[in-house]
């Protein structure tokens, strides 16, 4: 699996134009030259364009300054300057695109074919065939011609935020990674300590209802993960474009955590980092059913919290079938942020 980079810096250079040409015709059956310089070619953009293929922006830790062709000179017969290369950069469906400097929103690149002109490529210059008129076909002398133009320089952020139909959020070690496990064909590292997923997780589902959806394993949040503490902070931003959220709440209160607590802490960190998510449709699986102190959980759990919930194992498979026909239904007035 690649390292998942969600953030970038880069520098872009659009093409110079090309210049533009002094240069005169003259055969025996002219009496004065005649102006025929051609133009130089513009130079070429730079162009920020969707990949639906690409989930990382790890291209960009690598290279970090891109530039377009410049423009082709003129030439003589008024023959013009090719036009210089576009410099395409391609990168995964939900980045936003930044001026860095002005920190303005440049374009959000959400669905295919998606592409924003970041840097526009340089004028060609003007060749003094294109100067000339009739009544300046007689001057004997012309030197109006001019140098291309320097492209457009900009320094760029790139912000991802995945796209995917649901988040699947809880503490460290509630079971997230083997849920998605479950539930799709990806397979994230699980292991028995908090934190063993350094980076989000995504996995095609199939719904009971015969419909395709993207889901996402959020790593573990804790308290103050709105303020940076732990994983949270850098990847709470993925929870913004989902549909549906699943709370999944470990019921067999492993390594002394409170389910009751667990909750709270989960729609009190979602409150802090944007109010506006507490307005998803959320699912809350009770995880680890399995496990004996779990049904002794659950009942304190449903005195303190008034939520329905759906019982499930994601290690044996128990209740999932019924969370996806739960989480169906959500999605049907499910949207994004």
């Amino acid at each position: 699996m690649s390292r998942f980079v969600d953030q970038a810096v880069v520098r872009v250079e659009a093409g110079r134009g090309g210049n533009g040409v002094h240069s005169h015709y003259r055969d025996m059956w002219t009496r004065h030259p005649v102006p025929d310089g051609g133009n130089g070619g513009r130079g070429g953009d730079v162009i920020v364009q969707a990949n639906p293929q690409l989930s990382t922006l790890l291209d960009f830790q690598t290279q970090r300054h891109f530039r377009a062709g410049s423009g082709g000179n003129g030439s003589s017969k008024r023959q013009m300057g090719a036009r210089g290369s576009d410099c395409i950069l391609q990168v995964p469906l939900g980045t936003l695109v930044y001026d860095d400097d002005s920190q303005d929103l440049i374009r959000e690149i959400l669905r295919p074919g998606d592409s924003v002109v970041v840097a526009k490529g340089g004028a060609g210059g003007v060749g003094n065939g294109s100067r000339a008129r009739s009544k300046d076909l007689h001057v004997k002398h012309s030197t109006e011609f001019l140098e291309g133009a320097a492209g457009e320089k900009r320094r760029l952020r790139f912000e991802l935020k995945l796209l995917a139909d649901v988040g699947i959020i809880g503490m460290p070690n509630a079971g997230k990674s083997t849920l998605i496990g479950q539930i799709s064909k990806a397979r994230p590292k699980v292991a028995s300590f908090p934190f063993t997923t350094l980076q989000p997780v995504l996995g095609s589902v199939h719904l009971p209802t015969g419909v395709q959806i993207v889901a996402v394993d959020v790593p573990g949040l804790i308290r103050g993960a709105h303020e940076g503490r732990g994983l949270g902070l850098g990847f709470l931003r993925h929870i913004e474009r989902t549909r549906v959220l699943i709370h999944l709440i470990d019921m067999a209160a492993s390594d002394g955590q409170d389910p009751v607590e667990d909750y709270h802490t989960l729609r009190e960190e979602l409150k802090s980092y944007q109010p506006a998510i507490l307005k998803k449709p959320v699912v809350v699986a009770a995880n680890k059913m399995d496990c004996p102190e779990a049904e002794r959980q659950m009942k304190r759990f449903r005195q303190h919290v008034k939520v329905s919930m759906v019982p499930i194992s994601a290690k044996t498979g128990q209740g999932v079938p019924e969370l996806l026909k739960a989480v169906s239904k959500k999605l049907t007035r499910g949207s994004r942020v």
